[in-house]
């Protein structure tokens, strides 16, 4: 292994509705533990109305606590303007330089929420490829003239230009996603994969970054993935599950294959073959009986895969 391996935490389910103290202590601890990062959800009104609004959250979190990195995992960036997106980041970058990465995707677990937007489900990823190519060209400061299917702009310009540059992370698993990843983004970000997929999908946006000519390809590769902390995998199990079911509203064994649960030595074992296919970064909804010890079980993990 080569290169360090970031690993960041979702808050845990139960803390977002807690009052903005316990979230500050939640950071802190977080930032305490060597965290590199707390990560973000973007949902506008998903499945029962539940959302939260990636960038504004980001900028809340990056205002408690002065350290730690946001990583927005991932950004409905269709459902957005992208000049609007694009002045939002400059801002973020005025008052948090280097302290965030925007993970982006179409969405598709909830169709009805990309529709309730005014947007076609149909249209979601050709609307997206268009805003990635709209917030690079943004990105540097200098004037974007654009003439797309979804998107006109005659000499759009959004300064300050964040500096440093914003990393974009495209997410998705289809081979539009992939590709999506290799023309606009600065890395792939993964869901629900093997690590034998996972590589698999890796080379395929390597070779759309060589096609598209990309001399500026990053290669900042990350999984999201749920992971359950408790002194037995039951105990383990019965925590992260509870937490995806009132998520996701399915039964948590569909997705027993991706989530691992049990000790932080079990989950730093399950997570070495992705850093050996190329993974870089983790964002990890960890959870417990206590969030307390989601964080300090997480950061052991970090530990371990850096050891």
């Amino acid at each position: 292994m080569t290169g360090v391996v970031r690993v960041g935490m979702f808050l845990p389910r139960d803390v977002n509705s807690a009052s903005t103290e316990v979230v500050k202590e939640v950071l802190g601890r977080m930032d305490d533990a060597g965290l590199d990062h707390v990560g973000v959800a973007d949902h506008v009104s998903f499945h029962t109305g539940w959302g939260q609004d990636g960038l504004i959250e980001a900028t809340a979190l990056a205002m408690l606590n002065e350290r730690l990195p946001v990583y927005v995992g991932v950004y409905l960036l269709a459902l957005r303007h992208p000049v609007t997106v694009a002045r939002e980041l400059a801002q973020f970058a005025v008052r948090a330089p280097g302290r965030l990465t925007l993970g982006v995707g179409v969405g598709g677990e909830d169709r009805h929420e990309i529709e309730v937007c005014g947007i076609d489900p149909r249209t979601r990823g050709r609307r997206t490829d268009e805003c990635l190519a709209i917030l690079r060209g943004l990105a540097g400061g200098a004037a974007l003239s654009f003439d797309g299917a979804f998107y006109q702009l005659e000499a759009a310009r959004v300064i300050p230009a964040p500096e440093p540059r914003i990393p974009l992370i495209v997410g998705g698993r289809d081979a539009r996603a992939l590709r999506r990843a290799g023309r606009f983004g600065d890395g792939w970000l993964g869901i629900w994969s093997t690590p034998e997929k996972y590589g698999e999908r890796l080379r395929t946006v390597d070779a759309a970054a060589a096609a598209a000519g990309r001399t500026d390809f990053a290669r900042d590769h990350g999984l999201q993935l749920w992971c359950g902390f408790g002194e037995s995998e039951t105990t383990a199990r019965e925590a992260v599950g509870a937490a995806m079911e009132n998520m996701y509203r399915l039964p948590s064994e569909r997705f027993e294959r991706f989530t691992p649960a049990g000790t932080a030595e079990t989950i730093a074992a399950y997570l070495r073959p992705y850093v050996e296919a190329g993974c870089r970064t983790f964002n990890v909804a960890a959870q417990a009986v206590r969030w307390e010890a989601a964080v300090e079980g997480l950061a052991e993990v970090r530990r371990l895969l850096n050891a």
